[in-house]
């Protein structure tokens, strides 16, 4: 990607409505970026678009202005009376990180427009949120699962969307989602009845044809496809043995200045758990995001991490997809990702919009294995760091806490708490 992250094409010169643009100057826009400029005047003539980039170079925004301006320029169909309310634009997201975030910037960039947003996602109060979503909405952002759930129960209808976004779709296939967006996608107006935007930092084979399928002859937009990662992330890889990973991990920490954002990522939650209950045991300011945590107490970290209550933030990958956490200077694979495209999403969470970021990997006795399939997917040899493990630090390494034991009777998440309904018994 070049150094200057945005395009010369100004959102002023675009023909958004003005409630929108007043939006987009409270966000601070003037100058769209790549991606931006290369999808908007095809969204805003109507036509359906599939887009790719990086992560981190506008996508969201992009989708969301589309969608604004299509709403805007047609009036709302009242509902009929006594029947489910019908949604004008519904916006699916592998991850609730991910539906929270695009919620959030509907709220700045559609401040001025009238229209009004309802998240499905699970992890929060099943009552409350059903009781929000009765209310009315023009917008529906949401999980696969819970947005099924809800529509199966008639809180809202899904038979009047006139704009439908597909956001990481590339995602919602690594997740095992595929089945329930073929079950949301198959309950929309046909494709020729309303406008489809697809967004993905990569269009593979699975995506292009989900997209021919469910789309009206979309446009595919490629931006920078040749560039997998950013110029901007000075990459490394170390060869650490698996009993010098953590002490590893504490030598590089204590070399980062004292304003550095971390991300630390591992496989697996256990993982994960270890990097921070070491961490913490060590001195540093440190807290833990992957499945296993609750959704509140997500929001509440992320906010810490952003505010630089906390310098590290330990996660699985469930943080390396669509989360805005601006700011962010190093990002450290604990254990390389098994799947080479997830090396791509971990990466992008530093050097966004043009700033600067180091991605440091530990190519482990577990982990060394998957590194020639990422150097393929990128397309060079990451350079190897010396690293002198002679004098690595002693480190306080804490026992796992005991288990807390599960009630009697207890089958675990229902569905409906954990917002997955269709196809949940063929998927792990």
């Amino acid at each position: 990607m070049s150094s200057n992250p945005l395009s010369d094409v100004r959102f002023d010169s675009l023909d958004l409505q003005p409630e929108i643009l007043a939006g987009v100057k409270d966000a601070g826009f003037e100058y769209c970026t790549p991606i931006q400029a290369g999808t908007l005047p095809i969204a805003l003539a109507g036509k359906d678009v599939a887009g790719q980039a990086q992560t981190g170079t506008g996508k969201t925004a992009a989708f969301l202005l589309a969608t604004f301006h299509k709403l805007l320029a047609a009036p709302a169909v009242e509902s009929e009376a006594g029947k489910p309310h019908k949604i004008r634009a519904l916006m699916i997201a592998p991850t609730r990180e991910l539906a929270l975030q695009i919620h959030h910037d509907a709220v700045i960039l559609g401040k001025h427009t009238g229209l009004t947003f309802g998240l499905a996602y699970g992890g929060v109060d099943y009552d409350k949120q059903r009781t929000a979503l009765q209310s009315g909405f023009d917008i529906l952002i949401g999980t696969p699962g819970r947005v099924i759930d809800f529509a199966k129960q008639g809180v809202y209808s899904l038979a009047g969307v006139e704009v439908m976004v597909l956001d990481e779709a590339d995602r919602m296939f690594d997740l095992g989602f595929i089945d329930d967006i073929r079950f949301i996608l198959r309950r929309l107006p046909k494709p020729d009845r309303r406008q489809s935007l697809m967004f993905s930092a990569t269009l593979g084979f699975k995506v292009t044809e989900l997209a021919y399928d469910y789309m009206n002859d979309p446009e595919m937009i490629v931006i920078e496809g040749e560039k997998v990662t950013a110029d901007n992330v000075v990459q490394s890889v170390i060869y650490p043995a698996n009993s010098e990973k953590l002490q590893l991990l504490v030598h590089l920490l204590n070399e980062m200045e004292d304003d550095s954002h971390v991300m630390v990522f591992s496989n697996t939650r256990s993982g994960a758990d270890l990097v921070d209950r070491t961490l913490r045991a060590n001195g540093f300011s440190s807290g833990v995001i992957s499945g296993r945590v609750h959704q509140r107490k997500r929001q509440t970290l992320l906010r810490q991490f952003h505010d630089g209550e906390l310098k590290i933030l330990a996660a699985t990958d469930v943080a390396a997809r669509g989360l805005h956490i601006p700011d962010v200077t190093h990002v450290i694979n604990f254990d390389l990702p098994q799947i080479a495209a997830d090396y791509v999403h971990r990466v992008g969470r530093t050097a966004r919009l043009g700033a600067k970021g180091d991605a440091i990997s530990f190519a482990c006795e577990n982990s060394a294995i998957y590194l020639p399939d990422i150097e393929k997917l990128i397309g060079y040899r990451i350079p190897m760091n010396q690293v002198d493990t002679t004098n690595l630090p002693r480190v306080t390494i804490p026992p796992a806490p005991p288990r807390k034991p599960r009630p009697h009777g207890k089958s675990g998440n229902r569905g409906r708490s954990g917002g997955r309904s269709h196809g949940q018994s063929r998927r792990r």
